[in-house]
């Protein structure tokens, strides 16, 4: 599966982003789907997965009750929803998939095999 991620851009801290990732390929259903950011000198960390079916999904605690993932089967997109951006929330934002059996979730990158280019936040204070 091919992964294209977008949405990203300035906002002011406290303010709402909205990133999507559409996939491309075939059997989307058959893949777990993350977040993943990278900021400036950091590694890249985990910040959200959902199952294959999109029923249960698992947060990095630095976001929780901040940022929503969702996923579109039929559309073949995932979303992540950011509310009440923070400074420390800017960074190169990744979507990956990662096929697996149902009700898996991998939290940590060498899960995922398939990676889109990455979309730019940048939260200023």
């Amino acid at each position: 599966v091919q992964l294209q991620a977008f949405g990203g851009g300035l906002v002011q801290a406290g303010g709402s982003l909205r990133l999507s990732c559409a996939a491309s390929g075939r059997a989307f259903n058959s893949y777990a789907m993350a977040w993943f950011r990278q900021a400036p000198g950091k590694e890249r960390e985990f910040v959200v997965a959902t199952t294959r079916s999109g029923g249960a999904s698992i947060y990095a605690d630095s976001v929780k009750g901040r940022f929503t993932m969702s996923r579109d089967n039929a559309k073949n997109f995932v979303y992540l929803q950011m509310n009440s951006l923070k400074p420390e929330d800017t960074a190169v934002y990744y979507c990956a998939a990662a096929s697996v059996r149902a009700g898996i979730v991998p939290q940590f990158s060498r899960g995922y095999d398939n990676w889109g280019q990455g979309t730019e936040v940048t939260v200023s204070s």
